[in-house]
């Protein structure tokens, strides 16, 4: 059942993420967390009364750091920063990323340490529980300090400009939808508007669905991979538990054991038993080695979103009990930045061995199949160009995991003289996990058609499930025909998680 609300207390996690993000789920703030918040405010006006100088409360910001705003000016001020840095380019967001970067947003609000008033928490919520969402353009963040253009589009909407997300999702001005839901622009007021711009919030957005995305993909290919061990009469000695812990690697432990369960029973494992084959190939026999890996790294970067979502990450920090204001870079995007170029090289080899494994059934010297998985081949191509459409993604792929975070160039008249580009980093992620998604399917397509060569010889009951799923969506494939359809069935299927359910229903948990 899906989560009917997510309170804002400091204690995401990414299955609250996907909650508001996917599934719809509404957005709460606890007193306690409101509270915070006051306190915070209470903190910003005291130092309005004092007369110093104090970074991004009557200041100007970056390079401009040392210019002393007069109280008069510090609304313009606040105004004037939202829409200097409303600069981005290219295709928006779609809306679950939006929700995510806005849903973020409020976490580091509600942690009690920006200084806005509560009105601003409370309307960006309102936002998110009523629909409404900002058009926020994908480029133009180099992640410090943090996402200042991104988090500029949705700072926009707040005070009534910029653009949101219409019913037919094309872009309309905010300001009519505003006014259509009964609400009045907000005007900023001191520390409010970079404490909205402030952060890492499109960055850790993106790369916290992308994450989730990855562990799904993860279990998935071992679900996918038992049936081409099936497809291919491969050996399951390789799975056994007791030689994977001899080398404890957590990822790998848990893929081995998916693919032990996934092929027990049927009856083509046991017709091949005294066969005299000596090994599979490496696509098949080290799957638990790779694909543990690339869960391993998963986990890593999971982790790492995970801090990530609960983090104060403004400039300047408030600390209410004290009325200190520290000014430091909780806005650089490194730690995020390198865990996404890291997610992007995992996600990539799940897809590069899977690729390789659709070349052992496709190619008739590799295996007992017939070429192409086709009867009459030669008048029928078959799965030919199935598997030059995933060579094509895996090699896109490698182009892709060359890391952004490794990149910087300075900005702000080199005030910041080093930037994450942590922005670009959860873009190649999301696109790398696009394609390893698709080159799943293709082997799924693949491995569905092969098994059947097999019969009357059935696979084992997970990976018979596995087969199963693949038929209620993709019929078999006697004579050559489009296959963009079947392929993107497919990619849904490996999407939206159902081989993982239908391999569970067959066998309990996947690990």
């Amino acid at each position: 059942m899906a989560q009917a609300s997510v309170p804002l207390d400091g204690s995401l996690t990414l299955a609250d993420l996907e909650a508001v993000c996917l599934d719809g789920a509404s957005v709460t703030l606890p007193e306690p967390t409101r509270d915070r918040v006051r306190a915070a405010r209470a903190a910003v006006d005291a130092i309005l009364l004092r007369d110093e100088s104090v970074y991004g409360v009557n200041t100007g910001f970056g390079a401009l750091a040392q210019v002393r705003i007069a109280p008069e000016e510090l609304e313009a001020l606040q105004l004037n920063l939202v829409r200097s840095h409303a600069v981005g380019v290219g295709a928006p967001f779609d809306v679950a990323t939006t929700r995510a970067i806005m849903l973020l947003r409020a976490a580091v609000l509600s942690a009690g340490h920006s200084g806005t008033r509560l009105a601003v928490l409370e309307r960006l919520v309102e936002l998110l529980n009523l629909g409404i969402h900002p058009v926020i353009p994908q480029q133009g963040s180099v992640g410090a300090s943090g996402d200042l253009a991104p988090l500029a589009h949705l700072a926009l909407v707040l005070i009534g400009e910029g653009r949101v997300h219409g019913a037919d999702g094309a872009p309309v001005p905010s300001g009519h939808v505003l006014a259509a839901a009964g609400l009045s622009p907000l005007t900023l007021q001191a520390k409010e508007g970079i404490a909205l711009i402030n952060g890492t919030q499109a960055m850790t957005g993106l790369g916290a669905l992308a994450v989730s995305r990855a562990r799904r993909l993860a279990r998935t290919a071992d679900a996918v991979a038992s049936l081409t061990v099936e497809a291919k009469r491969g050996s399951r000695r390789p799975f056994d538990a007791r030689l994977h812990h001899l080398r404890p690697h957590p990822g790998q432990i848990a893929t081995a054991s998916n693919l032990f369960r996934l092929t027990e029973g049927g009856t083509i494992g046991a017709s091949h038993v005294d066969c005299g084959k000596v090994q599979d190939a490496y696509s098949l026999r080290c799957a638990p080695q790779v694909h543990g890996a690339s869960r391993d790294s998963i986990e890593h970067v999971a982790a790492v979103l995970t801090r990530e979502l609960n983090a104060v990450t403004d400039n300047p920090t408030l600390f209410p009990d004290t009325g200190e204001v520290i000014s430091g870079g909780n806005f650089h995007g490194q730690p995020v930045a390198i865990a996404l170029d890291l997610l992007a090289m995992a996600v990539a080899e799940l897809g590069s061995v899977s690729e390789r494994r659709i070349e052992q059934l496709v190619n008739s010297h590799l295996s007992e199949l017939p070429a192409f998985l086709v009867t009459e081949s030669g008048v029928n191509s078959g799965f030919m160009m199935a598997q030059v459409t995933a060579a094509a993604l895996v090699s896109e792929n490698k182009g892709l995991c060359h890391p952004a975070s490794v990149d910087s160039i300075p900005t702000s008249a080199n005030q910041e003289d080093h930037v994450s580009m942590g922005p670009i980093a959860a873009r190649k992620a999301m696109r790398v996990i696009e394609h390893a998604e698709m080159v799943l399917a293709i082997e799924a397509l693949a491995a569905a058609q092969a098994v059947e060569f097999h019969l009357p010889l059935v696979p084992a009951d997970g990976a018979a499930a596995v087969h199963a799923t693949v038929r209620s969506r993709v019929s078999r494939m006697d004579q050559d025909r489009e296959l963009h359809g079947d392929l993107v069935a497919a990619a849904e299927l490996v999407r939206s998680g159902a081989f993982i359910e239908a391999a569970e229903a067959a066998i309990g948990p996947l690990d």
